[in-house]
């Protein structure tokens, strides 16, 4: 049993960070370029679509790996009742949080790409992401403690 423990944290903590760190990359390397019209609207409409497609599955997955890590080191009684345990449930709902700011930013800049625009679709869509890239930021705190 303690094997699958070990592969779920290590699995959930990996994508989490990968997850967590392309949000913060796409905030603080690719929308500025966006911005400023500096990137072709094909090449920005697909590290959109990568970074959602992404999101989506890093959900999934931390929903599955996050479920059984909750289930085996936590009880309703320790999730409630503890510091630990309100942490754990903080970051759910960050994480919910996160995964909704990259779909409404990606929603709204793609309408735009369609029309082979760049600068309008990012400032539209930049407080969506600028908005994830603080909530993964506070995510990342917090699994810091987590692990302390």
């Amino acid at each position: 049993m303690a094997l699958i423990d070990t592969v779920m944290a290590t699995v959930h903590m990996l994508v989490g960070g990968l997850w967590m760190g392309s949000v913060l990359f796409f905030a603080v390397g690719v929308l500025p370029t966006a911005r400023a019209g500096n990137i072709r609207a094909a090449a920005f409409e697909s590290v959109i679509s990568r970074l959602t497609m992404g999101s989506r599955v890093g959900a999934l997955l931390m929903f599955v790996t996050g479920g059984h890590l909750a289930g085996t080191r936590y009880t309703v009684e320790t999730l409630l009742g503890s510091s630990r345990g309100h942490l754990v449930l903080g970051m759910l709902g960050l994480w919910l949080v996160v995964t909704g700011l990259v779909e409404i930013g990606g929603s709204k800049a793609k309408s735009g790409l369609a029309e082979k625009k760049v600068r309008t679709p990012a400032e539209d869509a930049a407080p969506f992401y600028l908005g994830a890239a603080f909530v993964a930021t506070a995510l990342l705190v917090i699994a810091g403690f987590l692990v302390s």
